[in-house]
């Protein structure tokens, strides 16, 4: 039994596709071991989002070499797929497989080590093919990422995305629906839709199929007491959307909408397709047909050519939304971007301090959305027990993904529905819920 030692960076998507390739390597005689252990077969399943993932990615390839350099070493992804010569190149990686080729990782790697080709890339671009994966347990016992749809047609200038992921493609709504049906028979009751652009779901099908009716789909789904959506596009929260997603049973109103930026010049430069006022009015929408849902959101600052006055634009534009959650990013010069070669590169420390400014709203806006269910009474899906300040406590989230924390002693309460009444902050991100 040959053992195999992974590793994997970046996004949901990367999770769901390396469990995929784990799940396939068990069911083939593999051993999974630890990455830091001495194994066989070393996979990096590598991450090009920024410069410093590319980085990333080498550093835990050359790792694995250096753990073993007798052991095989295998680069998987979209580092792979974007920069296939530097990684052909590169003396600590073995074995080199693109995207669309993990469903295939047993298959390449046995005929490789039969000494068959060290190269497994198709050119992304062209392929309108989805790559069927299909699993049967993820690494999580309580929730499970679904994976809908690969690609995208954006082309934000700061993205290298869809270079290394391809153009936008559809999973078959009957796939989705069979492994949702086999993972809630298995327990799980959270099924949280991914992808690199969920909003375009269908939109490679002729048939009418979209977002919104996938979910209608996944709603009447036997099990299934969670759904949770990925990112959305702003674009796609229109009334009717709005109004239609409030009907279903088992969403969950926590909705993350990609903003980037508050000001519309920036955006434009960014080739985001929306402006600061179209989100408003999708965000507005949200918050008619749900009470109180929970509105997360993505930030760069330092976008090239960005001003002082262009950074207050986003500045106010936060304050008055008011996000649940925000991830603030400085700008990261991505080699191959139109981004990366536009004039006016916002030096760093201006970058730290936007930043900093960002992070005290959305410390503060955070803090206050919580505190809003403090008397309230709340559902949590229990996920981990938790030793804290002496007491044991089940911890799990609300359906606005919001932590809370139950004391119930000497009771196993993992995987199960709890509903109690806020007390208040246990810590600084964790309510405490009461059960009478």
């Amino acid at each position: 039994m040959k053992t195999v030692a992974y590793h994997n960076l970046g996004c949901k998507v990367n999770a769901y596709e390396m469990d995929a390739m784990l799940q396939a390597l068990r069911e083939h005689g593999y051993q999974i071991v630890p990455f830091e252990q001495k194994a066989d077969i070393y996979i990096v399943n590598t991450c090009t989002v920024t410069n410093i993932a590319d980085r990333k990615s080498r550093q835990m390839l050359h790792r694995a070499k250096k753990t073993n350099p007798e052991g095989i070493v295998v680069a998987v992804g979209c580092y792979v797929q974007s920069d296939t010569r530097a990684v052909e190149a590169d003396c600590a990686v073995d074995l080199l497989v693109g995207n669309n080729r993990k469903k295939d990782l047993v298959e390449i790697l046995e005929s490789y080590m039969e000494g068959v080709a060290r190269k497994s890339v198709i050119d992304i671009s062209r392929t309108a093919e989805y790559e069927e994966m299909q699993l049967t347990s993820t690494a999580e016992h309580t929730r499970a990422y679904i994976k809908i749809q690969d690609g995208c047609n954006q082309f934000c200038t700061y993205c290298m995305i869809p270079y290394a992921r391809g153009r936008v493609r559809s999973r078959p709504r009957q796939a989705v629906a069979e492994e949702i049906r086999g993972l809630a028979a298995a327990g799980y009751r959270e099924f949280v839709l991914t992808g690199i652009h969920i909003s375009s779901y269908g939109m490679d099908f002729n048939d009418g199929e979209n977002l919104l009716s996938l979910l209608q789909a996944i709603d009447g789904i036997e099990g299934v007491e969670r759904i949770r959506l990925g990112s959305l596009e702003p674009r796609i929260v229109t009334r009717e959307f709005a109004e239609s997603l409030s009907q279903l049973r088992h969403l969950c109103p926590h909705f993350h909408l990609s903003l980037q930026s508050g000001c519309e010049t920036v955006l434009e430069r960014m080739n985001r397709h929306y402006t600061p006022g179209q989100y408003l009015a999708g965000v507005a929408f949200l918050r008619t047909f749900f009470a109180h849902p929970a509105v997360t959101t993505d930030v760069i600052v330092g976008f090239p050519g960005e001003t002082q006055e262009e950074f207050e634009r986003t500045r106010q534009f936060v304050e008055d939304v008011e996000f649940y959650e925000m991830h603030i990013f400085k700008y990261s010069r991505r080699k191959g971007t139109k981004a990366a070669v536009m004039p006016n590169q916002v030096p760093e420390d201006i970058k730290t301090a936007r930043s900093g400014v960002l992070q005290d709203i959305e410390r503060r806006d955070s803090a206050k959305f919580r505190a809003y269910y403090i008397g309230k009474t709340v559902e949590i899906l229990v996920e981990e027990r938790r030793l804290i300040a002496g007491t044991q406590y089940w911890i799990g989230h609300t359906k606005e993904y919001v932590k809370a924390a139950c004391a119930l002693p000497g009771q196993n309460m993992e995987n199960q529905m709890i509903a109690g009444k806020v007390k208040g902050f246990l810590e600084d991100e964790i309510l405490e819920i009461t059960v009478s």
